[in-house]
């Protein structure tokens, strides 16, 4: 897929232009990761706690079948902390200029 970047200054060359793009998209990579790894180590610790993987935990969240604890709460929280910042991590990483 491919996305047009558009410039509403021709004050800058190409290649200014591309190295801050990069630098910026090389910053929120890393935020992401560092997001990323956060929420991983939350969900870790739960799982080792409860011994169920943070994607059954959820499943049964879902269900209703676990409770209204407030633990089960942060869990939650957590995994879709996780999930989300996955899911950038991996955008942000495919991209190339």
């Amino acid at each position: 897929m491919d996305i047009a970047l558009k410039v509403q200054s021709n004050d800058f060359s190409l290649a200014n232009i591309r190295e801050v793009v990069d630098y910026a998209l090389r910053n929120q990579l890393r935020h992401a990761q560092l997001r990323r790894d956060h929420f991983a180590e939350m969900c870790r610790s739960f799982e080792q706690q409860h011994e169920i993987s943070s994607d059954e935990f959820l499943r049964r969240f879902d269900e209703g079948t676990l409770g209204d604890d407030a633990y089960l709460f942060d869990w939650y929280a957590a995994k879709r902390g996780l999930d989300l910042w996955q899911q950038r991590f991996l955008i942000l990483n495919g991209v190339s200029l």
